[in-house]
């Protein structure tokens, strides 16, 4: 019997693909990795399923790719996009993704000091 190195890829197809994957939390019920069709797992996809509610209350969002083998928590770019995005439209960030973004500092609104003119 031939000793092999090789392993399957658990890529479908051989797609050199970035996937997208959403952690949700359901309270009392726990935290967990939304279930999401295969042809939905691209960035802008799961960013319209954001700001659409598809997610209850999402707490983390990560991207890896194993064909290049790697993996990144990628929620501060996310949520800096979902602001943006919502910025353009001239809406409020929803209800439902507020905690999402105000739980990532860097993006928090700040309040700038207005000039004071002393008399």
């Amino acid at each position: 019997m031939r000793n092999s190195i090789w392993t399957p890829s658990i890529v479908p197809n051989g797609n050199d693909e970035t996937v997208y994957l959403v952690a949700d939390d359901f309270g009392k019920i726990g935290r967990a990795w939304r279930e999401t069709d295969y042809e939905t797992t691209d960035l802008e996809t799961v960013i319209q399923d954001l700001l659409i509610g598809q997610y209850s209350n999402p707490i983390r969002v990560i991207a890896f790719n194993t064909a290049e083998r790697w993996s990144e928590d990628v929620s501060d770019d996310v949520a800096y996009e979902l602001r943006r995005r919502c910025d353009l439209q001239g809406r409020d960030i929803p209800f439902f993704l507020q905690d999402f973004t105000d739980r990532l500092e860097r993006y928090r609104d700040v309040q700038l000091p207005l000039p004071i003119r002393l008399v």
